[in-house]
Order: structure tokens, then sequence, then C-alpha cells
């Protein structure tokens, strides 16, 4: 291979669509003159379709980056077909001799990726696959622990994170075409979707947006994490999961925002928990880096051998959102109407799923990937098994969350449900909050909206969490003595 080849590599970009503070341009920049590629296989494809939403925002973050990429006077080359043989006809045509790529950490993509690595190496191409989703890389985590391959618990990890200083990606990146012909930029009719965007989808925005959350809103982060009518989470997790921004960029920005000296103790706070919610991410990144068949089997031993339903009378009542707990319900419908579901009302929504109707936790998964706009499946799967006590969490019981009074805590003017249960809207905060009439003798109700009514409460929770509990001591409480 000809001196030259030697200094061209290939970046295939896929869930990091953006120029500024990143790890692979970065280290394909020092292989020599960059080509990027974007290559639409068939399980983008599926992704994809799964969403419409995701499949807009999808598409509108790789035009933003083709955009991004001609104003630096270079050309996103795009291909579809399986990555393997694209990758390997593109280093062909262009000469390059390495192909560089960010890491993907859910099992399937894991094992795509390393097949990929083998045919072209096969093919005499050097490969560098890089992590750049997380702010600490899973190695460099995994170095000071003891067994050297990952934290299987939070608490630990957590104390290990803190003490990284995030790493900044600012290498000049000299960008070519290689003379590769390039087929159209991906749009959502392709996979299925006439959605639209409802904002701005870009590196620039994703920028903006957070610049903004963390000049102001950030600082009341600890009272919004829990609040969803508050409406001061920041909102990007989509842009995070595709990334059109980097968790490095945001965490240095957090930290450079924490040395204000005039900053409450409540504010601190509230930066430090913002801080935390990007280490758990980190953490179920490395989980399943280190843990190959995490994707569908429970991290814990204990638990693989207990059965959750695969389906229940009541499930399709939790997938639209009329299980009769409003805020349950309201979260599930704020997922249908925008792709986006508030963080407090997520844990509560799959706890009611898991525990009350004791479904499998995949059974959610499932039917919020095809709600969502993020598309993060690592991610999905240590949240999920988390919640279902079947992952990382390391509690001698499951965790189940008392829907009505997680309500009257956290949404005591009924504002949120208000907001996403339109049949509540005009009803007294006490009917809302209480909907089994415990609290209150019932008052006459009109019915002000015809046919669409809100249904009563599906089930009793209090009995339904206190069968599942005895099951579980059953099953597994004995299993472990």
């Amino acid at each position: 291979m000809s001196a030259g080849a030697q200094s061209r590599a290939l970046f295939a970009f896929r869930r990091d669509l953006r120029l500024n503070d990143h790890a692979g341009l970065a280290a394909a920049a020092r292989a020599g003159a960059v080509i990027p590629v974007l290559v639409i296989d068939p399980a983008e494809v599926r992704a994809q379709r799964r969403s419409p939403r995701r499949a807009a925002f999808y598409c509108a973050a790789v035009a933003a980056l083709a955009q991004s990429l001609h104003e630096r006077g270079a050309r996103l080359i795009v291909r579809r077909g399986a990555t393997g043989p694209v990758l390997r006809g593109l280093a062909r045509e262009t000469g390059a001799a390495t192909v560089v790529w960010s890491a993907a950490y859910d099992a399937k993509s894991v094992t795509a990726e390393r097949d990929v690595q083998s045919a072209l190496e096969e093919a005499g191409v050097r490969v560098v696959p890089v992590h750049d989703a997380p702010v600490v890389p899973p190695e460099e985590s995994a170095a000071a622990h003891r067994d050297g391959d990952g934290y299987r618990a939070f608490v630990p990890y957590h104390a290990r994170w803190k003490t990284f200083t995030p790493a900044v990606y600012a290498a000049e990146v000299r960008f070519i075409d290689g003379g590769a012909e390039s087929e159209p930029l991906p749009q959502p009719a392709e996979f299925g979707s006439d959605a639209s965007c409802p904002r701005p989808v870009s590196e620039a925005a994703a920028a903006a947006a957070a610049l903004r959350y963390i000049e102001s809103a950030v600082l009341t982060y600890g009272v919004a994490r829990n609040v969803p009518a508050a409406e001061s989470t920041s909102h990007l997790s989509a842009d995070l999961a595709f990334g059109t921004i980097a968790a490095r960029t945001i965490v240095r920005a957090v930290h450079d925002r924490a040395r204000d000296p005039f900053l409450l103790t409540e504010e601190k706070t509230s930066l430090r928990l913002f801080l935390r919610a990007f280490a758990q991410r980190d953490f179920f990144l490395q989980l399943a880096w280190y843990t190959e068949n995490l994707g569908d089997l429970p991290l814990q031993p204990k638990m693989r051998e207990f059965r959750f339903a695969r389906n229940h009378p009541q499930l399709d009542a939790w997938c639209s959102g009329q299980t009769g707990f409003p805020l349950v319900d309201a979260g599930i419908r704020e997922l249908h109407a925008t792709g986006w579901m508030h963080p407090r009302v997520r844990s509560i929504a799959a706890s009611f799923l898991c525990f009350d109707l004791g479904v499998d936790w995949r059974v959610g998964r499932a039917a919020w990937d095809r709600l969502l706009i993020e598309d993060a499946p690592a991610l999905a799967t240590g949240n999920w098994q988390w919640i279902a006590g079947v992952g990382a969490d390391l509690a001698a019981y499951p965790r189940i969350y008392n829907p009505l009074k997680q309500a009257r805590r956290f949404d005591p003017a009924a504002a949120y449900i208000r907001r996403w249960i339109p049949e509540l809207a005009l009803r007294p905060d006490d009917a809302i909050l209480d909907p089994y009439g415990r609290r209150a003798p019932r008052q006459l109700g009109l019915d002000l909206f015809g046919p669409a009514r809100y249904p009563g409460p599906i089930l009793d929770h209090e009995a339904a969490a206190r069968a599942f509990l005895a099951r579980y001591g059953r099953e597994v409480g004995a299993a472990s003595a």
C-alpha cells in the first residue's frame, strides 16, 4: 500500500453525530486525513423504523452533520448496506488504511462491531474502536477496580468516577472525500416515518440548549428531577443518545458552573446531583461493556430463574395510559405525545409494570423503545434491570414505588397529571390523587367529558405489592438462604 494511502482514515459515524469534542474524530485525525462516512445498515433501519419520532430526529441530526462538514469544505459519504462489506469497499475505493468508529455498548452492537472488525482486519485494514459516549471510558474506571473488569455496584463506581477529569478532544481534523461517491442523505420516509422534529436538531442547537440549562435551570435540578410538573430537567437525552453533544462537554461545563463562589447550598447540591446522573449513565455503559450477555439476561444470577409474566390482561391499559393510576398514566401519555418521559415518572411507571402487573422488564423496554426518541439500548437495559430488581441494584428486596404516594409527594397539585390527562382537568385535587376514594367521602362527579371518562384503578396496588414480595421471598429469598 502506498505512503499516501497510509495517511487516510475512514471515520464511520453512528451515534456521535457532531464534529467537536469528539474522541473518535481525534483518533482518526492521528491516522491522517479523515474521510467521513455514514453507513445505514439493516440494524440502523430497524432502529429507526421502530420509532417515527426517532427516525425524524436521526435524519435531522445527519442532515445537520452533513451541513457542518460542507461548511468545512468536506462531504459526508453515505452508503447503505451491511457495515463490513461497505467499509471494506470504501477503504479500497479511497485508499484508506484505517477505519475508526465510536464504540457501541449494547450486546448486539458490540458483537456486530467485533465481527466487522475481524473482517476488516482480515482484509488488511487497521480498525480503531474509540470510547466516545461515556465521560470516563470503561477501561479507565475499571483500572482502579480490584478485578479490572468493571464495577457491579454504583456507589463505589461513583466514588471512583468523581476523581476523573473529563478529557478534552480538540484535534484539528483535515477532511477529504477520497473520491468516493455518496448516496442521498436519509429521510424519515425511508424508515416509514412522517414525523417531524418539534425543535431544531444539530450540534449547535444541542450546545446552545445545554448552555442555557447550565446557566440557570440546572440550579433547581435537585427539585426538578423529582417534580415532573417543573419541566426543569435538561431534556438532552436524545442529543446524548445520538451524540449531537458529548457528555464530556456537559460535565466540564457543570464543573465550571460549580466554581461560582456565590452559589447557594441548594444550588451546589443540584449540580452534584446532575453530575451524579452522568455518573450513573457511565456506570450502565461500563456495566454493559464488561457484561456481554447483559442485553436479555438479568445481571443478578439469583434472578435468572425468577419468572416474570410476558403478558397480562391489563398490559394494554399500561401501554395506553389507562391504568387508573394518574401519575403512571400521565407519564405514559407524555411518552406517546412527545417521545420523552420525565425521569422520576419513568421509574414509577416501570415499577408498576414489573411489580403491580408482574410483567417482564423486557416487555416494558420493548414497548418504550417504540415510543422514545432516544436510542440507547445499553442504558435502557441498565435502567430497566435496576428498577426491576434484577440488575446492579443490590438491595435485598425490590424497591416498589407506590404510585399514589409518589403522586401526592411529587405532584401534590396534580399539575402534571392534569397536563396529560384532560379527562381529569376539572376534577378536584383529592379526587385525582385518591382514585380509591379512601381519604375522603366520594362526592358526586359530573361526567363533563362524555365517553372520555377516566378509568378507575385496574388493581389494588398494596395487595399487588404484597403478593409480589411474598412470591419473591418464597422463590428468591429461600434460594439465597
